[in-house]
């Protein structure tokens, strides 16, 4: 269940695999949106008010007065927390320049306060109506019956007059259109690499679905792989580390929208990039465009539909759903074949594609739009909160007669809000129509899988109707991993998409790979031991998958780029510290995202060996390193690096025990592939790597119960994490319980609605052994951590009712029995050592808990257990977080 804003319309998807859920969840979803309360309490939680920062608490001896009057509110805070993300601001600004008059989906939280309640109520009552609305429904059950309770709940109105305006781009007829703004300057990397600049063209009218079609073709073409001829031009040749927010070419509205553009950049190189660019689309024009890099790109379409996903109705929905508001017929835009074919027959004429580069991008009619680093960026925004706040109390003032009259009035309103929250909790939901636990099954559906050996391989076999596709995974375990190579691993496994080979380049590479496979992939790999918590494993994940005729090539492919990759040279170099560049560049965005995880990540390193993993592989500290290299000065080199990398080469893949892997396709292929992975293994180093015995993945000391990472965002991300048990144990299954219960009936409430978070609460995950707590754009975490630290006490103290746990096992199985793609059956068992026997029986326990339990895992876990516990917490440095108190201060340095 969702809510997605977008510029012009907000869609409410919802998905289920139960019948009576989605019965129940379409009557509520068409209530809910055509007949809301939409009450004042609930606008000034969800959208903005004023009011004491903590009504009730106690001044504090670090200078935060908890009776400062504040804005507050949940979608307030959310887009403070977007204001620190400067590709979200360049894509927003980019927005509103190039289509004035489309919304900001998200909302501008200077204009925000704006907003008044009555003028919600008038906004819903003139947009929320069924004639402005589109209905979309996919799935196995008759349409007749969806439409009935669709026709119950239109009926009582009346027809009204849609809103059938269609936003449209600027004219851009009589020439270039340059734009440039402002925005937040980047602590984490070079001052003068900072710039943001994009030019864009506007294209054909998007219901011309065979046009549509070959320009994102065309697109394609043009930006994406490291060959492509942009990517050479642009990054390759230094101009920039990676790609503009905006860049790609834009089918949402009536207008397609071509954008090339470059983060990164230098203030004296930002004319250059639109002089490489039109310089490079020429070159092509003239040139043309190669027919077997067509082909590789309809090879990837054709896989695309093939490839069974578990959520093909939503992709459906989403992929219809803008050109559907903006005019096209959503048939049309399903028409694969017709469209394809269409498409193929005007290539054949010549021409074709090298003739749109030319009408659309070979001319002036552009427009130029660039950001430029402010470093007061940050603390302007504060200072106009400040004035605006004070501004907003002034009007109230002047309403009620004074100042001290409009503090009362404000702290009176703050009050009975808060009173309002505390009642939600027990509000009595008993109308709405509810699924229940007796109609989950008890025993899980099983995905038959079987074991064979090729030598001393260890294989796995899942067939199914794969459509003609088979799927190929491995994992070659590494024992031993120094940190120093560990830490690289991400590198290692990017470099390998990018460097090439001694006999063919990457461009080459790609070719094949589009042409041949639906793609391939090697990553970093690690898990927890199922029964012991204590115990981690890690190593090299390779995946791909193809038609059953092509899978020789997957294995080929990745034979190739693991074994051949060349690291030797200045050029393959300057190509690794083009990627750790990149990385670096969009480092601060990537964790005002998501701060939230990587808080956690940073919690949990201290705790299990497979929380070190994670946050040494993909944490803070992969972060820091990564940025540490790419700062590094070019005289200095990257000798020691490449050296690191070699190695990680040498043994990154072998035909040993320590190499296992699974295939899943149809029966009729198992023979073939059978033949095909013995060719394959065939080719690899017949022993395991010899590592260095490292104990490095034992929980460092060196990670502090309380660690406060100082970064510039305008709210913060919090994480408290704890350790429990194995999946394995039997408390496991309370402990999931528990976590459900915790959020829905407790933090929600606490950290959300009387907090101002966009999002907090609890979670169990139950095969990394860890319990925990997070906060998501939390303008409070000081509050957040009081709230943490009592949830224990709390749940032991509750008198939980049948209802409560009814409630929070339905959710624990929504993620449980959620569908599975083909691709990812039996994979549970493969990755994570979790077979289907372990599954059941966790099944089983997780369906009988009982409020005992759940009492018993609160105080043995989270009450016994919170001296365990490790917190993070990521955002702007205040007087709480002063170094003479028990928080270790972190500041990341990463040039």
């Amino acid at each position: 269940m969702n809510a997605f804003t977008s510029s012009d319309h907000t869609s409410y998807p919802f998905a289920t695999t139960n019948r009576k859920d989605f019965n129940n969840l379409l009557s509520v979803y068409l209530d809910a949106t055509l007949n809301p309360l939409l009450k004042e309490n609930d606008f000034a939680q969800e959208g903005w008010r004023i009011g004491p920062a903590n009504p009730g608490q106690q001044h504090d001896n670090n200078g935060v007065d908890p009776e400062k009057l504040v804005f507050k509110g949940v979608v307030y805070n959310e887009m403070k927390g977007q204001m620190s993300d400067a590709s979200y601001l360049y894509y927003i600004g980019f927005q509103k320049h190039i289509i004035p008059a489309i919304n900001n989906s998200g909302g501008d939280p200077q204009k925000m306060t704006d907003l008044t309640y009555s003028g919600l109520k008038a906004f819903h009552a003139k947009n929320y109506h069924p004639t402005n609305a589109k209905l979309f429904t996919y799935g196995d059950t008759p349409l007749a019956d969806h439409l009935a309770e669709i026709s119950r709940h239109l009926e009582p109105f009346g027809k009204a007059a849609a809103d059938t305006t269609i936003k449209t781009p600027i004219d851009l007829s009589a020439g270039p259109k340059h734009y440039i703004i402002k925005g937040p300057a980047d602590p984490l990397v070079d001052k003068d690499m900072q710039w943001k600049t994009s030019t864009s063209w506007l294209m054909g009218d998007t219901s011309d679905m065979v046009e549509t079609f070959a320009l994102r073709i065309m697109s394609s073409l043009l930006l994406d792989g490291y060959g492509s001829p942009l990517y050479r031009a642009l990054i390759e040749s230094g101009l920039g580390p990676d790609w503009s927010s905006n860049t790609g070419y834009d089918t949402a509205g009536k207008v397609g929208i071509f954008s090339v553009g470059l983060n990164g950049v230098k203030k004296a190189n930002t004319p250059k990039v639109r002089t490489a660019l039109t310089a490079c689309l020429r070159n092509v024009r003239g040139e043309g465009f190669d027919q077997s890099k067509v082909d590789g790109l309809l090879h990837q379409a054709e896989l695309s539909l093939k490839h069974k996903t578990a959520n093909l109705g939503m992709g459906i929905m989403q992929r219809v759903q803008p050109g559907w508001f903006n005019g096209s017929d959503p048939l049309a835009m399903l028409a694969w074949d017709e469209t394809v074919n269409a498409f193929k027959t005007k290539c054949a004429q010549g021409g074709y594609l090298e003739d749109l580069l030319e009408k659309y991008l070979l001319n002036d009619r552009c427009l130029t739009f660039t950001m430029k680093p402010e470093e007061t960026y940050g603390n302007k925004l504060g200072e106009e909160e400040e004035e605006r706040l004070a501004s907003k109390i002034a009007e109230v003032s002047q309403s009620v007669g004074g100042d001290d009259e409009a503090r009362a009035q404000l702290v009176t309103r703050e009050l009975e809000l808060l009173e309002a929250q505390s009642q939600a909790p027990i509000e009595d939901l008993g109308c709405l129509p509810s699924v229940h636990v007796q109609d989950i099954p008890r025993q899980m559906e099983r995905r038959t899988v079987r074991d064979s050996k090729m030598g001393d391989v260890n294989v796995q076999w899942r067939e199914a109707n794969t459509n003609g596709l088979t799927y190929f995974r491995a994992i070659n375990t590494l024992k031993g991993l120094p940190v120093e190579l560990r830490t690289l691993m991400p590198l290692f496994t990017d470099s390998l998409m990018r460097l090439g080979t001694k006999d063919q380049t990457m461009e080459q590479l790609e070719d094949l790979i589009k042409l041949k496979t639906g793609g391939i992939a090697v990553s970093y790999h690690s898990t927890t031991s199922p029964v012991d918590t204590a115990s981690a494993t890690e190593g090299v994940s390779l995946s791909g998958y193809a038609l059953d005729k092509n899978v020789p090539y997957v294995y080929e492919l990745l034979g190739t780029i693991i074994r051949e990759t060349n690291f030797d040279g200045a050029e393959a170099e300057s190509r690794v510290r083009e990627l750790l560049q990149s990385a670096a560049n969009g480092a601060l965005d990537a964790i005002a995202s998501g701060g939230h995880s990587y808080a956690r990540r940073y919690a949990e390193a201290g705790l299990t060996p497979q929380g070190l993993l994670n946050e040494q592989t993909g944490g803070l500290t992969q972060i820091q390193q990564t940025g540490l290299l790419a700062s590094r000065d070019p005289s200095t080199g990257l000798s020691d690096i490449m050296s690191k990398l070699k190695a990680i080469q040498s043994f990154a893949i072998s035909n040993s025990s320590a190499f296992r892997a699974a295939i899943t396709c149809g029966s009729d292929s198992v023979s073939a592939n059978k033949s095909a992975l013995e060719t394959f293994l065939s080719t690899l180093n017949r022993s395991s790597a010899v590592l260095p015995n490292d104990t490095s993945t034992s929980p460092s000391t060196t990670y502090h119960s309380k660690t406060f990472f100082s970064l510039p965002y305008q709210v913060y991300y919090s994480a408290v994490s704890l350790p429990t048990v194995p999946y394995s144990h039997p408390s496991s299954a309370p402990l999931a319980i528990l976590s459900q219960l915790l959020t829905h009936k407790h933090l929600h409430h606490e950290i959300r609605e009387k907090g101002g978070a966009y999002g907090g609460g609890a979670y169990s995950r139950g095969l990394s052994g860890l319990f925990g707590f997070y906060s998501f754009r939390d303008p409070n975490p000081q509050n957040t951590l009081k709230v943490v630290a009592d949830a224990g006490r709390w749940a032991r103290d509750k008198s939980w009712i049948d209802q409560d746990l009814e409630e929070a096992k339905l959710s624990v199985f929504q993620g449980i029995d959620a569908p599975e793609s083909v691709s990812d059956e039996g994979m549970t068992r493969f990755l994570s050592g979790v077979d289907e026997d372990m599954e059941q029986r966790k099944r089983e326990q997780l369906l009988d808990v009982t409020k005992e339990d759940v009492v018993e895992a609160a105080q043995k876990y989270l009450v016994n257990g919170m001296n365990k516990a490790r917190v993070a917490v990521l955002g702007e440095e205040k007087g709480w977080t002063q170094p003479s108190g028990d928080w270790d201060i972190r500041r990341l340095q990463m040039a």
